[in-house]
């Protein structure tokens, strides 16, 4: 899959256009995508020197991704007729989007398991009931 990702407030905390800390699991999880075969895209607004800071900071952490601001990497970003900024990609991961940023361990699943948040809510709240009812205090009347 083609997935592209925001930098400000999805990767890094906001503080554009310094690069705030990175947010909990953040490089690890697209590590893990890269290694799962999905082609990761930069997707930022960010330009010039705050874009190339941002490209450094994700490769020394060991995320490279596949193509920055454009569908690949070989895309002319001159303003052709067949230009266009809106990037094809079959996920966006964006802390603006609907619902907020869900966080990293929940994104991974979501894209490995073909799951939606609603589903991993669901599941999760089943397996914490099912913890709680098998660490029941026993009473001394029952078997």
């Amino acid at each position: 899959m083609v997935i592209a990702v925001d930098f400000d407030g999805t990767i890094v905390e906001n503080r554009y256009p310094k690069i705030g800390d990175e947010l909990p699991f953040a490089c690890e999880t697209l590590k893990m995508l890269q290694k799962d075969q999905h082609h990761l895209i930069l997707w930022t607004v960010r330009e010039g020197v705050a874009l190339e800071e941002a490209v450094e900071w994700c490769r020394k952490r060991g995320v490279v991704f596949y193509a920055i601001n454009k569908d690949y990497p070989e895309e002319s970003d001159t303003k052709s007729e067949y230009f266009s900024r809106k990037i094809k990609a079959d996920i966006f991961i964006d802390d603006r989007q609907v619902g907020g940023l869900p966080d990293w361990g929940q994104i991974y699943h979501m894209i490995r398991d073909n799951k939606t948040i609603k589903q991993l809510i669901r599941e999760e709240s089943r397996s914490q009931v099912d913890r709680r009812e098998t660490t029941k205090k026993k009473h001394w009347w029952s078997k």
